[in-house]
């Protein structure tokens, strides 16, 4: 890519950032994309081809390294002896979501972007996907456990689902919100803490 493109593409980026900040992804106009990078319709068209291929070109690689992080701790647990499975249910998932914190408060704009903006595209559904992982990865703990020996009481399907929702709920807000990063990692421990100990007492591990 010439110096001159990668100048285009950079107006483009910016403007883009800007107008979807401000409106969100449905509400954001091309055209005044466009207008204030300072570019022709017909070179924006060069590079993209269309609004929803410029929001993942923004997007894309950022939601992807966190769904990956996401999806190996829950791999790396599911790995583990079924015996060392208890002892580690904080651990795996706080180192995780911990890397995951610093990850999104170096790409601010993205996140901020991904998880207030980005209505109308695939990348909404980050709290939903999570959601279904995380649920799916509860339901094989729970096997687990019955296996040791140590089976979990029912659980209703309900509250299952919006407790893990809350929980990423809660964690998400600490990005929306840009709190001081130090602070972030404190909520961050204790939010972990606080979730930690309510599954173990719902399952019965307590």
């Amino acid at each position: 890519m010439s110096e001159s493109e990668k100048s285009t593409l950079e107006l483009i980026h910016a403007a883009a950032i800007a107008e979807f900040m401000e409106k969100g992804f449905q509400s954001a106009s091309l055209r005044n994309i466009v207008k204030t990078a300072g570019v022709t319709t017909g070179a924006f068209y060069g590079y993209y081809d269309s609004k929803e291929d410029l929001f993942a070109a923004l997007v894309g690689e950022q939601y992807n390294y966190f769904m990956n992080c996401f999806c190996k701790a829950q791999q790396e647990f599911a790995d583990m002896p079924p015996e060392e499975q208890p002892d580690n249910l904080s651990t795996t998932s706080g180192e995780c979501m911990h890397e995951m914190l610093l990850y999104a408060y170096k790409h601010l704009n993205e996140f901020k972007l991904i998880l207030c903006h980005s209505e109308g595209t695939r990348f909404s559904k980050l709290i939903d996907e999570m959601v279904e992982i995380e649920t799916k990865g509860t339901h094989d703990y729970l096997e687990v456990l019955e296996r040791l020996g140590r089976p979990s009481p029912p659980i209703d399907e309900r509250l299952e689902h919006i407790l893990i929702t809350g929980m990423f709920n809660t964690f998400f807000e600490l990005i929306i919100h840009e709190m001081p990063l130090e602070e972030a990692e404190h909520y961050l421990k204790e939010m972990r803490a606080f979730y930690t100990a309510g599954w173990m007492k719902i399952m019965g591990q307590m």
